[in-house]
């Protein structure tokens, strides 16, 4: 006879509420965003409508020519046949005996990290918007970064070519390498199995006599650490208390810094000026 599920708790009822409420909350401002977004846009009142509008007629017709070209035919049609090769080739795998292993791996492990997922989940929140923050304080020097990796891969990709063309012409060779480290490792196939279940067996046993020496060690460590807790919060709070007080000098050392910099910035440029613009005088507060 099948047991009846136990019904949720007010707590979880009270967060799964809570947790609808956010989400809806955050697709609401989302949505309100992407329609102020639209109506900054094509607001026909200060003419950024119709140049958006251009731009985008521009930029599709630019699309659409260039996927014309025969190079972009040939690199779709090339994208289309390695995503058919793949999975044609992966296909089988799926009901091949040899997943079942897989499958229940995903499963035991699935089941173990839910756990671990609950219990992380606001920390990763946290640092998630730790990171959004920090990605949106750095974003002047996005366009800079971009332009360096993409000269980058520019600079990469001729030598990423030429070993491709390498490659390509010593196809044999590297057959030849292919069946000779085949013939060479094969015969040692079984040896390695039968050393690797030796090594599990012993690592098992050392793992299992090390796990109460280990228990105790946490359990020391941990009392030792609710000792010193008092000492360490002395510690940090003197330390904190240091960086404080030191702040304003830090302050003052860089803002001098930065107009010895600039004083010296404007001496060189008028140092390496040309004679007819030496009338100009800059003058650099002290």
């Amino acid at each position: 006879m099948a047991t009846i599920p136990s019904l949720p708790s007010r707590d979880d009822v009270l967060r799964m509420a809570r947790n609808t409420t956010d989400i809806t909350g955050q697709l609401l401002d989302t949505a309100g965003n992407i329609t102020r977004i639209a109506i900054n846009t094509f607001d026909p009142r200060d003419g950024s409508g119709a140049e958006a509008l251009r731009v985008l007629r521009e930029t599709t017709a630019e699309l659409a020519e260039a996927s014309a070209s025969p190079q972009a035919q040939e690199a779709f049609y090339r994208m289309v046949d390695t995503l058919t090769r793949l999975g044609t080739s992966g296909a089988p795998l799926a009901v091949h005996p040899v997943s079942e292993p897989a499958q229940a791996l995903l499963a035991a492990l699935g089941d173990s990290l839910l756990p671990v997922l609950d219990a992380v989940e606001p920390a990763v929140e946290e640092f998630a918007t730790a990171v959004g923050d920090l990605i949106e304080a750095t974003s002047p020097l996005l366009p800079a970064v971009a332009g360096l990796m993409a000269g980058a891969l520019l600079a990469a990709t001729p030598v990423i070519r030429s070993t491709a063309e390498v490659l390509r012409d010593g196809s044999p060779e590297l057959r030849r390498m292919a069946d000779a480290l085949t013939s060479t490792l094969a015969p040692l196939l079984p040896l390695q199995v039968a050393l690797a279940e030796r090594a599990a067996t012993a690592g098992a046993g050392v793992a299992r006599a090390a796990l109460s020496p280990l228990a105790d060690l946490t359990e020391a460590a941990a009392a030792t650490t609710q000792t010193v807790r008092p000492v360490l919060i002395a510690g940090e709070e003197l330390l904190v208390s240091s960086l404080e007080q030191l702040q304003p000098l830090l302050l003052a050392v860089a803002s001098r810094a930065g107009r010895l910099a600039r004083s010296a910035a404007v001496r060189v440029s008028a140092a390496v000026a040309p004679a007819g613009e030496r009338g100009v005088v800059v003058a650099v507060p002290a």
